[in-house]
């Protein structure tokens, strides 16, 4: 009822809160605040501004003060992020958070938020550039200074937080002015659906009237989404984070030409909501191959899959890529999504760990290479070393787990050493490499052990519901999988812990293309994600009693409006 008194309340009445950040880096994934700046909007008036420096805990990079002219000494006596939190937190309290361009902004504050042990602030948003892409379609630009310009704004403090703030504010209230004497927009709710509001479309494409009642009601939850023509023919599929967000995307005057061409062709859409995001590029992946619409390109064929395995049926295991899975006795990790990416993990292990590269016909020769002498392996093919070996193999191990810090440290250590010599080639090539772990997680990370021997069940949670997946063997089983008429989830479990012999034991394509999903998605997704080893468990009772420990999953607030395989059975 709260929600329903906001969005109903008159933008004449309404607080916003205006926010604009500066940072180290243009990534919430690996940079941090520097500058934050809130303008508090009340009855279109500015009212009250907030400002404050924030120490990153880190040095800011000579790019950054460039653009923004903050310092390293301008931050060395400011206040760290959890020291303010609460001001802001409270500065914002139940207002409507604005900003231009405010997905960015919003990263960073969430991610800081985070850090602090804190919840996210669950506030409406507007954002000002949406507004701008659908109110001035013919501005080329909608960067902040282009419509500040457009719009006789002056700003003396740019790229300065609480300056950008300031004249944010301003665009708002001018942007609320225009909305209301244009097109009738006069509350909260009318000002957030106008961010993605089809019928604002200025191209030459009719929308066809049931189409346009289909995307109108469309939920803030993940899902598939099916654009049908007017044969009842799926001519695309997709999937979303949020069904109402994406959909509506596809009517804004800036789309693709290949998202014009659809709304051009359609009669009708269709969606399945889902617990995550993670089950809608499951179902999507898998009714792409089935139906094979007409406008959708990718994901019709299975695509290539991508291992490192490392070879311990040998006593002094090498590494190799393989693009074959298999319960051979050797360990694999991955699922890579290109060769591209596992082949920088490949050689970043070489670089990095002392294993020997040479085949099992050159170590036969027992002859120590070129590697050997320069410490780029332990030479077990002269001085049979296991102890050294295992205890390097094992520091290897421990990276493919996720566990990146020894890497780090001896990269470093190596780093300096050449630029202590002059070597400043080398020192480059050993900075690429910690730049490469520092930027992004390596493939395996979400499981503590290789993937042909993981057993495991991952519990995923999404903003109202979660999702049960269990991988056994490679292969892959979503709880009520909206695809699959026999919900064969349960099943596994009992086979797992009454030990039943499975027949049919190697994983096919589709479940690799599963596997690969999942996997992936998972890494990118892994503060929603609680992995549950099955070896850990005695019992599927056992398990269950773990997992209801954590809580009982919410309930998702919108059903689906029709029946998948209904849906299916029509276009055959």
């Amino acid at each position: 009822m709260l929600n329903d008194k906001i969005l109903n309340t008159p933008l004449s009445e309404t607080t916003f809160s205006v926010l604009d950040v500066e940072t180290t880096g243009l990534s919430a994934r690996d940079n941090k605040i520097i500058e934050i700046g809130l303008v508090k909007v009340e009855n279109l008036k500015i009212m009250e501004s907030y400002h404050s420096l924030i120490n990153p805990g880190r040095l800011i990079p000579y790019f950054i003060t460039s653009f923004t002219g903050i310092t390293n000494d301008d931050v060395f006596d400011a206040p760290f992020f959890e020291d303010i939190v609460d001001e802001l937190e409270e500065f914002i309290g139940y207002d409507i958070i604005s900003g231009h361009n405010l997905t960015f902004d919003k990263s960073f504050l969430k991610k800081e938020f985070i850090s602090c042990g804190k919840e996210f602030l669950p506030n409406f948003n507007v954002c000002t550039l949406k507004i701008a892409r659908r109110l001035f379609p013919n501005l080329r630009s909608k960067s902040l200074g282009s419509l500040s310009n457009f719009l006789r704004i002056k700003n003396r403090s740019a790229h300065r937080a609480l300056g950008d703030a300031q004249v944010t504010a301003r665009i708002l209230i001018k942007i609320i002015n225009q909305l209301h004497e244009s097109f009738d927009v006069e509350t909260v709710g009318d000002l957030i659906n106008f961010q993605f509001n089809p019928r604002l479309n200025k191209s030459n494409t009719t929308i066809k009237k049931k189409l346009g009642e289909d995307v109108s009601g469309l939920p803030d939850a993940p899902g598939i989404y099916y654009f049908l023509n007017s044969r009842n023919e799926i001519i695309y599929i997709g999937k979303a984070k949020s069904l109402r967000e994406r959909v509506k995307s596809y009517f804004s005057p800036t789309a693709q030409r290949k998202a014009k061409a659809i709304i051009k062709q359609a009669s009708r859409l269709r969606t399945e909501i889902t617990n995550t995001e993670l089950t809608a590029l499951l179902t999507e992946a898998e009714l792409i191959k089935i139906i094979k619409p007409r406008h959708n390109t990718q994901l019709r064929k299975y695509g290539s899959k991508y291992f490192l395995r490392v070879m311990t049926t040998h006593k002094f295991p090498a590494i190799e890529i393989s693009n074959h899975f298999d319960f051979d006795g050797n360990d694999y990790f991955g699922l890579f999504i290109s060769k591209k990416k596992a082949a920088e993990i490949y050689e970043l292990l070489n670089k990095t760990f002392a294993i020997r590269e040479c085949t099992d016909k050159e170590f036969s020769k027992g002859k120590a290479c070129f590697l050997a002498e320069i410490d780029r392996c332990t030479a077990p093919c002269i001085n049979s070393d296991l102890k050294i070996y295992n205890s390097e193999l094992e520091k290897l191990y421990e990276f493919l787990y996720g566990k990146n810090q020894f890497a780090l440290t001896r990269l470093i250590i190596k780093m300096k050493e050449y630029s202590s010599k002059q070597k400043y080639e080398k020192a480059g090539e050993v900075k690429q490499l910690i730049d490469l772990i520092l930027s992004q997680s390596h493939k395996s990370s979400i499981l503590a052990e290789p993937v042909n021997s993981a057993n495991v069940l991952f519990e995923v949670s999404g903003n109202f519901a979660k999702d049960y997946v269990v991988m056994l063997a490679g292969k892959i089983y979503v709880k009520k999988y909206v695809l699959k008429e026999e919900d064969r989830f349960e099943q596994v479990l009992d086979d797992y812990f009454e030990h039943t012999i499975n027949i049919n034991p190697m994983p096919d394509d589709e479940d690799l293309e599963k596997m690969k999903i999942t996997l992936n998605w998972l890494i990118k997704n892994r503060s929603s994600v609680r992995v549950f080893y099955l070896k850990e468990y005695r019992s599927k009772a056992e398990l269950y009693s773990r997992l209801s420990s954590f809580g009982n999953p919410n309930t998702v607030p919108v059903e689906s409006n029709f029946n998948i395989r209904e849906l299916l059975e029509s276009q055959f």
